[in-house]
């Protein structure tokens, strides 16, 4: 697809404003989108590109931020891996530059997102329901994260939005990934691991792990993830991101483990 024109009406116009790699695959792409409201941890929006011909393309991306509209024109950080043969994805990473013009749609998704202890505590008094339909639990609940390769990516912003809120809720992060190359965020976390004590990872590598890591590079199997994640008894919960796979085999590991299927909120993806 030849490089879009400027977006139509109908959805948020957004700018490109940097583009830097994320991994091997992957990149990093910052857009200042007009008229954004705003977005919780965990949403995500969609992208469209539209070529000279008009004929246009639309895949979802997960967001890396989260937070308030701040004015006019709202800066929000999508992390795109790059899909061989793909319509949207490959302009995304390796052509998309700073002044490229894109629309976006959202944010979508009530289900998969994450509000600090706080904001649930206030929402339960009001009587409010959880994106579950349930009723919104006044006390904080652990919650463990369980992501495969990109699928990390609305773990970033419920990460930051957790350390932002100075929330004292136990945060972990178990996080699949091929090799160090291919770590989404690598720097971000580091960040996060050392200023939040309730905040912790967990990195498996399938392929090819650092010298001197005490596990040998394999897929997370049911007995790893036991030894892994927050027990049942903690009644975490429990969000999953990753191919769909990935978060069938997780999910039924969960629940086989004891955990509570309305306390487990997945999020797929395929190829884009």
């Amino acid at each position: 697809m030849g490089r879009p024109s400027v977006p139509r009406s109908g959805w948020h116009p957004a700018t490109v404003v940097a583009n830097t790699p994320e991994t091997t695959s992957a990149a990093r792409l910052e857009l200042e989108v007009e008229g954004w409201p705003g977005n919780a941890a965990g949403q995500h929006l969609d992208v469209r590109l539209t070529a000279p011909d008009g004929y246009t393309a639309t895949r979802s991306y997960s967001i890396a931020s989260s937070g308030p509209a701040t004015g006019d024109v709202t800066r929000v950080v999508l992390a795109v891996d790059r899909v061989p043969d793909g319509e949207v994805s490959p302009f995304l990473v390796d052509v998309a530059r700073a002044g490229d013009r894109v629309e976006v749609h959202g944010p979508l998704g009530a289900f998969f997102v994450w509000q600090p202890a706080a904001a649930s505590a206030a929402a339960a008094g009001s009587g409010e329901s959880d994106a579950a339909g349930g009723p919104v639990p006044s006390a904080p609940r652990p919650v463990q994260l369980i992501a495969g390769g990109s699928g990390v990516v609305p773990f970033v912003a419920m990460a930051q939005a957790h350390a932002d809120a100075d929330d004292a809720t136990p945060f972990r992060l178990l996080y699949s990934v091929r090799t160090p190359a291919d770590v989404f965020f690598a720097p971000e976390f580091e960040r996060l691991v050392s200023a939040s004590a309730p905040f912790r990872l967990d990195l498996v590598y399938t392929r090819e792990a650092p010298a001197g890591w005490p596990m040998a590079p394999a897929r997370i199997t049911r007995e790893a993830l036991a030894e892994a994640v927050l027990p049942a008894s903690d009644a975490p919960l429990v969000y999953v991101c990753g191919s769909t796979g990935f978060v069938e085999r997780v999910a039924s590991w969960l629940i086989e483990l004891g955990h509570d299927a309305r306390a487990i909120r997945t999020e797929r993806f395929g190829g884009t």
